[in-house]
């Protein structure tokens, strides 16, 4: 974490205005140096808790950085495929685009090259499933 641009700031300014509960997995006090280790407290921690939050949620907006490599994120866009949850963001440059287009197509899921259009999906299933259309 920290290499790509910090843009969960973005999207949660974005859905501010809306009555919804944004979960976030970035973490100002985040240490790189934590074991990678399911011994690890802090480590293990956090990894459950973004798994149940990515269970727990309605929507999963993911962002495929350019920037960056993203394997947990690509281990959670395989974990959660088959739900109906996900809107994925993969701007070109990312260095697996290929597959992230391959697994959204195969599995119906949105996917945008660009961050605002991805965040305008997310509004538009809110509005629907507020709405019933």
């Amino acid at each position: 974490m920290g290499i790509a641009e910090d843009w969960q700031s973005r999207v949660i300014h974005a859905l501010s205005k809306h009555n919804i509960t944004v979960y976030n997995p970035r973490r100002g006090d985040w240490d790189s140096n934590w074991s990678q280790d399911e011994k690890s407290i802090q480590f293990n921690y956090q990894v459950n808790w973004e798994i149940s939050k990515l269970m727990e949620s309605d929507y999963v907006l993911m962002y495929f950085s350019p920037e960056t490599k993203s394997p947990i994120s690509m281990l959670e866009l395989g974990f959660l495929a088959r739900d109906k949850k996900l809107i994925v963001c993969c701007p070109d440059g990312f260095w697996k685009k290929g597959n992230i287009q391959v697994m959204c197509s195969r599995f119906n899921i949105p996917l945008f090259s660009d961050l605002n259009s991805a965040v305008g999906a997310v509004l538009t299933k809110i509005h629907a499933d507020a709405t019933g259309y």
